[in-house]
């Protein structure tokens, strides 16, 4: 099992990464020679009009290739890569990155749907509490503790820590069947923290949670780049990097926990590979991006040949890395 999440995972990575690439060259007319599903010998193959699409032995990624895109010398084609205009090659070399986030907030969504959401709507009150004493009743929805609004069902919890009154006391304004109306509960004591003695409802509902797993991407997105950040000034940068046999480790650590832990890992490794794809590095989709904006700057300056060298000793350097990086993974294994 452990395999077949580890494929899928790789498969969720890369595989919808360059489907964004071969959408984006179709609508941009570039003529796309090849799309395949999977890597290595192909198993099968079917000529469309003008694309060759396969199926190939391992069921890991897949790739997208393009007229023009990666010859040393440019291509007479009219609908290469390289004789389309400069923004179309932006939106194409950027599709696949976009592609991965939108794998990301799909996978968010799906936990946040099944899961469900917390709302600020009361679902019970338990018998003999401190809610139950001031009226508090269940379908009654909480608009503030104290004077402040309450926005989240975990603004509860912290408002009525900090808004207790001398006599222990705090206020909570409410809306019910009856209005709005605000109510004096005493709140108790319980493992270190006040509590009343209501729970909230859960939602379920599907807008909602592509909302929400659109803004958890988007935290996501920020948490990555200041751990980027720090990966570079902290001074560990040995420990901190990982590859595919920590992607294998990750794996086999989350599914012992739950679906709900593997959903989230996909959201957060594909997150991970649309921020390194869209980095100025050469090789990278950044990095063509990058030549893309300074030959519309500089004209014929830079000639096809010269950037493809340029990507050729990026591409080396990446693959530097990755050894790096999985030998590294290999040596935590036996520490």
């Amino acid at each position: 099992m452990i395999v077949i999440y580890v494929i899928l995972l790789f498969v969720l990575m890369i595989f919808p990464h360059e489907l964004g690439h071969f959408i984006a060259a179709k609508a941009c007319r570039v003529q796309v020679n090849e799309f395949a599903f999977g890597m290595g010998p192909a198993l099968l193959k079917k000529q469309g009009r003008e694309t060759l699409y396969s199926v190939r032995a391992v069921p890991v990624g897949g790739y997208c290739a393009m007229e023009g895109e990666d010859t040393e010398e440019a291509s007479d084609n009219p609908r290469a890569f390289n004789n389309k205009k400069w923004w179309q090659k932006i939106i194409i070399l950027i599709s696949g990155a976009a592609m991965n986030v939108l794998i990301a907030v799909l996978a968010l969504t799906i936990i946040s749907a099944v899961y469900g959401m917390t709302t600020t709507v009361i679902d019970e009150v338990s018998g003999g509490s401190p809610a139950m004493s001031a009226g508090i009743e269940a379908g009654d929805e909480v608009l503030a503790v104290g004077g402040d609004r309450v926005e989240n069902w975990s603004d509860v919890g912290t408002y009525i820590a900090e808004n207790i009154a001398s006599d222990g006391s705090v206020q909570i304004t409410l809306a019910g069947d009856s209005g709005e109306r605000t109510v004096t509960v005493l709140p108790e004591e319980t493992d270190g923290r006040l509590t009343v003695g209501i729970t909230c409802k859960v939602s379920h509902n599907i807008f909602r949670a592509l909302v929400n797993g659109a803004s958890g991407a988007w935290d996501m997105t920020v948490m990555m780049v200041d751990a980027f950040k720090q990966l570079f000034s902290s001074g560990d940068f040995v420990n901190q990097v990982s590859g595919p046999v920590g992607i294998v480790s990750a794996v086999s650590e989350t599914t012992t926990y739950g679906g709900v832990y593997y959903v989230y890992l996909v959201a957060l490794i594909s997150l991970n590979l649309a921020f390194i794809n869209l980095l100025p590095f050469p090789a990278l989709d950044g990095g063509r991006i990058i030549f893309v904006i300074i030959r519309l700057i500089t004209g014929k300056a830079i000639t096809d040949k010269m950037e493809g060298t340029v990507h050729m000793i990026g591409m080396m350097c990446l693959l530097g890395l990755f050894v790096f990086v999985t030998w590294n993974d290999i040596t935590r294994l036996f520490q």
